[in-house]
């Protein structure tokens, strides 16, 4: 989960940031026609601009982000047993997985958990909190390093990027457009953009901006079963099965408040926006794998 946190989070930063800039260099204004017609090739191609910019910034920068907000320390050089036990153990796996060994590091948070990220297979992060080592025996640590591996060998974090820069450059054309017919229509403004359709299309693009994010969050509770079948094939099913027992016992920390849209709580909305499948489906997809 913190995972797709931090990528949606920064991502969205970069879309707003793109977007302002774009008006504020006039950009927009540029796709206002005379009579109220409006260049709709521009106007995708300056939307897949935004989109895809933001997207891939996020992806380029997503180590670093993590590294700063999450307090990671990288194990560069073991100081105990337990730092040579992660090295090792992922050194294994990332051979197993056919990857380059990644960066493996500790972040403070008493709440078990885990992620990894970077822009590709052999440039990755794998980091686990200070509440996974103390609440998890080997075996189900193991297993959620198998898992962290298995998004890092899927390229789950490319795959994301192009799912997210195709819809935010969705989101950017449709609220330019719906801004455009309100400023036209509804304010009969003939000359540029007035102030409704800065308005507009600011509030549209936040709206849209949730209903993209469910697209995504719908595609990253998809990978999570192909990361726990991953980390079965990596370590072993009854491995991974304890694991996610494991934290579902557990009662995760509250998330960041800045975050805290993508994890509303209860309900048919949580479903929708989380980036996790409930962990007892999760436990059953495994059973029945063959």
């Amino acid at each position: 989960m913190l995972r797709i946190i931090l990528f949606l989070g920064t991502n969205i930063a970069i879309l707003a940031v793109l977007s302002i800039t774009m008006r504020i260099l006039g950009v927009d204004d540029m796709l206002a026609q005379q009579g109220g017609g409006l260049n709709l090739n521009a106007l995708l191609i300056m939307s897949a601009v935004i989109g895809f910019a933001g997207s891939f910034i996020s992806l380029f920068a997503s180590k670093w982000m993590a590294k700063r907000s999450m307090g990671v320390k990288i194990i560069d050089q073991p100081i105990s047993s337990t730092d040579r036990w992660l090295l090792d153990t992922v050194a294994r796996l990332a051979r197993e997985a056919g990857i380059e060994m990644p960066e493996v590091g500790i972040f403070p948070s008493a709440s078990p958990n885990a992620f990894a990220t970077g822009w590709n297979k052999n440039d990755a992060l794998v980091a686990v909190s200070q509440g996974l080592l103390q609440n998890m025996n080997a075996d189900e640590i193991e297993a959620v390093l198998g898992h962290e591996i298995s998004h890092v060998a899927n390229g789950d974090m490319v795959t994301l990027t192009l799912i997210q820069g195709v819809v935010n450059t969705f989101v950017v054309f449709f609220s330019r457009i719906i801004g455009h017919f309100v400023d036209r229509v509804v304010f009969n403004t003939r000359e540029g953009y007035g102030p409704a359709y800065w308005i507009t299309s600011l509030v549209a693009q936040f709206v849209l901006g949730i209903l993209a994010s469910m697209i995504v969050a719908w595609f990253s509770r998809w990978r999570e079963f192909h990361a726990d079948a991953g980390a079965a094939k990596l370590t072993s099913k009854h491995k991974m099965i304890s694991a996610l027992q494991r934290l579902g016992q557990t009662k995760p920390e509250p998330l960041p408040d800045e975050m805290a849209a993508f994890g509303i709580a209860g309900g048919g909305l949580h479903e929708l926006f989380a980036s996790h499948p409930p962990l007892e489906k999760r436990i059953e997809a495994l059973r029945e794998a063959a």
